[in-house]
């Protein structure tokens, strides 16, 4: 009987052990930092602020500042890139139906993975063809029907179709 007591207890604190041991945490994101006037393109290289339509900043592991980017076309190329793939911690993207097209505000930035865009629309940004992007999908099919184009979710983002938008061959007009 003392056996099964001893053998009770032993699996009771074993139990009290593991329940200690939870599943780790997900990794806190960071928030979106300011653009500011100086800030400058991570591929291109041209000021930021200066450039009309959305704009977006990517965190990547073992950084903490955002690479940031003049427009979400240089962004979608950038995450594209095995490399950076593989190291991309998470990105945002301005709200077009949240913000202006031409001076996107700081406070519209939202997750680029879960965004709406509207490629092949008429609207240029600073490097010409780019993504609208939009946190809900009524506004992007708004926009769609405003300026053409087609709307797409970000898992839809790929080089293939990164190049035909860059070449202007998804222009709908």
């Amino acid at each position: 009987m003392t056996r099964h007591i001893s053998l009770l207890l032993i699996s009771l604190l074993a139990l009290l052990l593991l329940s200690g041991c939870s599943e780790p945490k997900p990794e806190t994101l960071a928030a979106p930092v300011p653009i500011e006037s100086g800030d400058s393109c991570h591929v291109c290289g041209m000021l930021i602020s200066k450039h009309p339509g959305p704009k977006g900043e990517a965190f990547v592991q073992g950084q903490q500042a955002p690479l940031k980017f003049c427009s979400t076309m240089e962004l979608f190329v950038f995450l594209q890139q095995p490399e950076n793939e593989a190291r991309l911690s998470h990105a945002y993207v301005h709200d077009i139906g949240a913000t202006s097209w031409t001076a996107p505000e700081d406070d519209a930035f939202i997750l680029a993975s879960e965004a709406w865009y509207v490629v092949g629309h008429e609207r240029r940004g600073s490097m010409g063809h780019t993504l609208a992007s939009f946190a809900e999908h009524a506004t992007a099919e708004a926009f769609r029907n405003t300026y053409g184009g087609k709307v797409i979710a970000y898992d839809d983002i790929d080089l293939e179709l990164l190049g035909h938008l860059g070449r202007g061959e998804l222009n709908s007009h």
